[in-house]
């Protein structure tokens, strides 16, 4: 018992009160409905609102406790996507499967990195993922595109690159994966949206075991969390159906939302 204890940083499962809990349903249904809404940016919200809301003292036990439940939501996210014909199979399994070695190499590094300071530079990421965000908010793509000979090498490369990033700083990684598949591909936002959710769960489920070899995930929370999800999940994809209707809606909302948040977490960090 001491020695778990130790691997979380001193907290052990019982320091989380019912209270606590419940904040995190609640931050659980938030974190739903931005990956339900944009397909990324879920796990952006995850860690500081474990942290700074529910009350998680060790930033790395809030980075292992979110990347679990951010890869179960956004797989119950996949679901709905999938029924609606917005994910684009060929091409979003070739991108998770390059970056799962990444996560999983990258969160082992991110495992010795002091978890404020994971935090500073994944603002500063996000804020040139958002810049990337602005300058395609007008291109709607090409509806018809498919996994070929000339895009194949570019899903690998920047599904491998977003695999590392996301597994370093313990994310799902929606905000690079969404921007990658645009730029490897070409295909419309609300595809990349969809397709952005596999590689989201299995980034998600690569890094979270890692952290849970070392003891930093809370298991109850992170159902508290997933429970609240599916609800705010379900919201966010019937909302992104009708945004999507409108030219570069969803592109300005996803750059907009990685700059609020990269801002607060700078702010809070430094």
């Amino acid at each position: 018992m001491a020695g778990r204890a130790q691997a979380l940083g001193g907290l052990t499962m019982a320091a989380l009160d019912l209270a606590q809990y419940a904040l995190g349903g609640g931050a659980g249904a938030l974190v739903g409905f931005t990956l339900g809404l944009v397909g990324g940016g879920g796990s952006i919200l995850a860690v500081p609102l474990l942290v700074y809301v529910v009350g998680v003292p060790n930033p790395h036990l809030a980075i292992g406790t979110s990347a679990c439940a951010v890869a179960l939501n956004a797989g119950s996210n996949l679901v709905r996507h999938a029924r609606l014909g917005n994910v684009k199979w060929r091409c979003a399994l070739l991108f998770a499967a390059a970056g799962v070695l990444g996560a999983a190499a990258g969160s082992s590094v991110g495992k010795l990195v002091p978890g404020e300071r994971l935090l500073a530079l994944f603002a500063l990421v996000m804020l040139a993922a958002s810049i990337l965000m602005f300058r395609r908010r007008h291109d709607d793509g090409d509806l018809k595109v498919e996994l070929d000979r000339k895009n194949a090498p570019r899903l690998a490369a920047a599904g491998g690159a977003a695999g590392l990033v996301s597994g370093f700083f313990g994310i799902g990684g929606g905000f690079l994966v969404v921007p990658g598949l645009v730029a490897a591909t070409r295909m419309p936002m609300m595809a990349a949206i969809g397709s952005s959710l596999v590689a989201v769960t299995a980034f998600g489920l690569t890094t979270a075991f890692n952290y849970a070899l070392s003891g930093w995930v809370d298991w109850l929370l992170a159902g508290a969390f997933v429970a609240g999800g599916v609800f705010g999940g379900a919201l966010g994809a019937r909302a992104g159906v009708r945004l999507s209707q409108r030219r570069g809606a969803l592109n300005m909302l996803f750059a907009g939302l990685l700059v609020v948040v990269a801002l607060a977490m700078l702010a809070q960090t430094l």
